[in-house]
């Protein structure tokens, strides 16, 4: 089969694409590999990096999307989905149970309300009756001491409908939480405003690379950075020594700003989730005229 595609760049044009988003990755990229070089952890910025499995030269590498041919790319000889400085057809149609998935999933979290009433207590269940030194950053103190942040979770009502933070839940909080979101079932569950829902447009963008452009890729990655800073000022660790003003979701204060934060990023995520989709639908129809 040939490989469908709408334009060639030249070694100059793509050259030029490629060092310019490694810059815009090396500005969070770079700090980051210093920090591990030196074995020294951050309890907010290596998040991106550690707990998704896109690793930093993955992240750097450009890719122009399916439909695009590099001309003299030698470079991207023998990457998976490549041939002849394009991603190929076959490729894509090997995907498609990814794809079809994603879209899936994208298309009912869009379709559905965002609850901005959970305040961010994800955070604070996963620390839920844990002593500080057995929590995932030991190296920082809980703002109100363990006691303190109990009562948190203990007076307010915990809603995550987000699996990959609801099974980080500490085992007694788990029975606090209302929904019970499952691996599986993520379609009904996905919303919106959920932070996590956001920053995983990155992961969802990644997985779908090479098939489309990393522009969208990195437009995900910021949109995640920013999510995770909020995320964290909201979480019970005192971070005032990273620079981190904590937002203080235990007061009616702190609550309002984080919803006003909460809105701008569904807001932020939402162009970016209908893109996403809108790849998915190109590349399934690429797929499918590929096996026509």
């Amino acid at each position: 089969m040939e490989t469908l595609v709408g334009e060639v760049l030249s070694r100059e044009a793509w050259t030029a694409a490629a060092t310019a988003h490694a810059a815009r990755i090396d500005r969070y990229a770079a700090p980051h590999l210093a920090r591990r070089d030196a074995q020294v952890k951050h309890p907010v910025f290596d998040f991106l990096f550690t707990y998704y499995s896109y690793r930093p030269a993955q992240l750097r590498r450009w890719h122009p999307g399916h439909g695009v041919r590099l001309d003299d790319a030698s470079e991207y000889a023998g990457l998976k989905g490549y041939a002849d400085g394009a991603v190929t057809d076959e490729f894509v149609t090997s995907q498609r149970p990814l794809i079809e998935a994603l879209h899936r999933l994208l298309k009912a979290t869009a379709g559905r309300a965002g609850n901005f009433g959970c305040f961010g207590l994800h955070e604070w269940a996963m620390v839920y009756r844990l002593h500080e030194d057995e929590t995932r950053h030991p190296d920082w103190p809980l703002r109100l001491g363990p006691s303190g942040t109990d009562e948190v979770v203990e007076q307010h009502r915990i809603a995550c409908s987000h699996f990959d933070a609801y099974r980080f839940f500490t085992p007694p909080a788990l029975p606090l939480n209302t929904l019970s979101p499952g691996r599986e079932d993520r379609p009904a569950y996905e919303q919106p405003a959920c932070l996590h829902a956001g920053m995983d447009l990155y992961k969802h963008a990644f997985r779908l690379s090479p098939m489309i452009g990393s522009d969208l890729v990195a437009d995900c990655f910021e949109l995640a950075w920013d999510i995770r800073v909020m995320d964290m000022r909201a979480a019970p660790y005192d971070l005032a020594d990273l620079g981190f003003e904590p937002i203080r979701i235990e007061t009616a204060e702190g609550k309002a700003e984080y919803v006003a934060a909460q809105r701008e990023f569904a807001d932020r995520g939402a162009p970016l989730r209908q893109r996403l989709i809108e790849e998915c639908e190109r590349l399934t129809a690429a797929g499918v005229a590929t096996l026509a």
